[in-house]
């Protein structure tokens, strides 16, 4: 195989930004857990379903937006039923999958921890960035997020 080992820049830029995956997500993490005691997994779930006008979505299609199997989510959100934050529900679309809806103290929940994420994005990263180096971090992740798989 001939490989095409990365340069010095590439390589420094890459190490950097792998520190950056690591650690800008455990601190917001950690953030999110002591303010709300909400896992990031949680928030994700919560906002997501937040955004939809019924708060309910096709648990595989939230699923493929987290970049998780379809068994992983659906253990995760019984974990996130029993402790009311959401429902599981019957889809009469998909007689083998089901729909995920956000409960009112689901809702109450992320309503009391959203201020603090987003006290915790700001301050762990939007701080730190220019009005240009937001909007080049933007188009970048956008793209590099957007690539097939």
């Amino acid at each position: 195989m001939d490989t095409a080992w990365l340069s010095a820049d590439e390589e420094q830029a890459w190490r950097a930004f792998r520190r950056l995956l690591v650690a800008l997500p455990a601190r917001i993490g950690r953030d999110l857990a002591r303010d709300s005691g909400l896992s990031a997994a949680d928030y994700e779930v919560l906002s997501t379903l937040s955004e939809k006008p019924d708060r309910r979505w096709e648990l595989r299609e939230l699923a493929a937006k987290m970049q998780w199997s379809r068994s992983r989510l659906s253990h995760h959100a019984a974990r996130m039923q029993a402790r009311g934050l959401i429902d599981k529900e019957p889809d009469p679309q998909d007689a083998r999958g089901c729909l995920l809806h956000l409960t009112d103290h689901g809702f109450a929940v992320l309503e009391q921890a959203a201020p603090h994420h987003v006290a915790s994005v700001r301050s762990r990263l939007l701080a730190h960035v220019s009005a240009d180096e937001l909007a080049m971090l933007r188009a970048l992740s956008t793209r590099i997020a957007d690539l097939p798989d």
